[in-house]
C-alpha cells in the first residue's frame, strides 16, 4: 500500500465533499488523531480501516488505493469555481482509462483520424459556425434535412467516446478531452434535474470545440472564454437544426401561438425550446426585440402552467438577473414537454464490456465496475446477454 497515495485520494475525496477531518474520521468510526496520521502518511492503516473510510466516502475500496490519473488535455469551463473540480477530473480519467484498456484488451481500434475532421471544419470556419456545422453534418452521413436522432451513437461512429457525469450543478453542463488523454471524448453533465435536451446540446456544443478549439486544452483555464463558447453554442444550433429544414419547419407553424410553435419546432430537432428561442433571436439585430421574444415565451408558459419557467443562462436570452433570485440547485427549469434518459445514452463501451465478458476476457465485477453498476444488477444483465 502506497501512503502517498492513499493520502492524496483521502484528500482530494474529503476536500470535493466538503468534509473536515474530524467529521471523515466520525464516518469512519476512528479517532481524528488516528485519522489525521494517516492523511499525513505517518501510519498504515489496517484493512478495516480502508473499507471504513472508503464507505465514509461512498466509494470503492481500489479508488483509495490506486493512483489517480492525470488530465492535461482537457477543455473544463464553468460558470463559476466548482468544489468538485477535481474530482470530476479523476472521474473522468478513470472512465477513460478503463475504456482504452477495454479497448487494448478486446484488439479494438475504431479509432478515426480526428485531424480529417478539424480539416473539414477549418476550410468553412470563415463563413461562419452555419457552415462549419453544414460541413460537419454531411462529413457524418447526415442528410441535410435528417434531424440528429442520436447524438451518442453519431459521435461514437465517428470515434468520439461519449461518457457521463452527475454533477449537481447548472453552472457545468460538459467538457471534453483531446486525443492526448484517451480521448477524443465528450463527457456531459447529466445530473437528472437537467433536462436531456440539454445533455444533447451539451454533446453538440463540445464537439464544437474539439473541432474548433484545440489550442484552449488546458486543464488549468477554468473560466469560460465568451467567444469560444458563442462558437460552440452557435455551431451546436445548427449541427441539430439545419438553417433551411429549421426555417421550414418554423414557416409550416404560422398561424400558431409562439409557445405551440417553439414547443412543435423542438419536437422535431429534439432539442431545448431555449435553443429554438436562440435560433430566432439570431436574426434580430434590435436586443430589445430579443428580449421580448424570451419574455413572450416564458409569460406564456406562466399564464398556461401556472408557475413561473425556471432557466439557466441561454445565448442571447434574457439577462440572468431575471431569475437571479433562485439558488443554484433550482435554476435549471422543467423542459417543456421535455424527453427522457433513453434519449442519450451511449452505447459503445456497453457493448465492448458483454463482448469481454462473454468471452471471458473480464471478470463480472470487473464488468459492473466499468459501468458503475451493482454486481447483483450485472449478473441480471449477463443472463440477458447469454439468452
Amino acid at each position: 500500500m502506497s501512503l502517498n497515495i492513499l493520502s492524496s485520494n483521502l484528500q482530494r475525496l474529503r476536500h470535493s465533499q466538503g468534509l473536515s477531518q474530524d467529521k471523515l474520521a466520525s464516518a469512519a468510526g476512528i479517532s481524528r488523531i488516528a485519522y489525521l496520521n494517516i492523511e499525513r502518511c505517518q501510519a498504515e492503516p489496517r484493512a478495516e480501516t480502508v473499507r471504513a473510510l472508503a464507505k465514509a466516502l461512498h466509494v470503492r475500496v481500489p479508488e483509495l488505493l490506486v493512483e489517480a490519473p492525470v488530465l492535461k488535455r482537457v477543455r473544463f469551463r464553468s460558470l463559476k469555481r466548482l468544489k468538485r473540480r477535481e474530482q470530476v477530473l479523476v472521474e473522468v480519467g478513470q472512465k477513460l482509462r478503463d475504456f482504452v484498456e477495454l479497448e487494448t484488451q478486446l484488439k479494438v481500434n475504431d479509432r478515426k483520424d480526428f485531424d480529417e475532421l478539424r480539416a473539414v471544419a477549418s476550410k468553412v470556419r470563415g463563413q461562419g459556425m452555419s457552415a462549419a456545422a453544414a460541413a460537419m453534418r454531411a462529413h457524418f452521413g447526415l442528410r441535410e434535412d435528417e434531424p440528429v436522432h442520436d447524438i451518442c451513437g453519431l459521435l461514437e461512429h465517428q470515434g468520439i467516446k461519449v461518457l457521463s457525469v452527475s454533477m449537481a450543478t447548472d453552472a457545468f453542463l460538459g467538457l471534453s478531452v483531446s486525443e492526448e488523454d484517451g480521448g477524443p471524448a465528450v463527457i456531459v453533465n447529466t445530473w437528472d434535474r437537467l433536462p436531456v435536451e440539454h445533455w444533447i446540446f451539451s454533446a453538440a456544443h463540445e464537439l464544437a470545440h474539439l473541432l474548433l478549439h484545440l489550442q484552449a486544452y488546458q486543464v488549468d483555464e477554468e473560466l469560460e472564454n465568451k467567444d469560444e463558447e458563442r462558437d460552440a453554442d452557435a455551431f451546436a444550433s445548427h449541427f441539430l437544426m439545419p438553417e433551411a429544414v429549421f426555417r421550414r419547419e418554423w414557416d409550416d407553424t404560422v398561424g400558431l401561438p409562439l409557445f405551440d410553435r417553439v414547443l412543435k419546432v423542438k419536437r422535431v430537432f429534439r432539442v431545448s425550446w431555449r435553443t429554438v428561442l436562440f435560433r430566432l433571436s439570431e436574426g434580430m439585430s434590435d436586443p430589445n426585440q430579443r428580449k421580448r421574444l424570451w419574455i413572450h415565451f416564458a409569460n406564456a408558459y406562466k399564464q398556461i402552467n401556472s408557475k413561473v419557467l425556471l432557466k439557466m443562462d441561454e445565448p442571447e436570452g434574457v439577462g440572468a438577473d431575471a431569475y437571479r433570485a433562485l439558488s443554484d440547485l433550482h435554476r435549471a427549469g422543467p423542459e417543456p414537454a421535455g424527453m427522457d434518459k433513453h434519449d442519450f445514452q451511449g452505447d459503445r463501451l456497453w457493448r465492448l464490456v458483454r463482448e469481454a465478458t462473454l468471452g471471458g476476457d473480464i471478470t463480472l465485477a470487473r464488468g459492473a465496475e466499468i459501468l458503475g453498476v451493482k454486481l447483483n444488477d450485472m449478473r441480471d444483465l449477463a443472463e440477458s446477454w447469454a439468452n
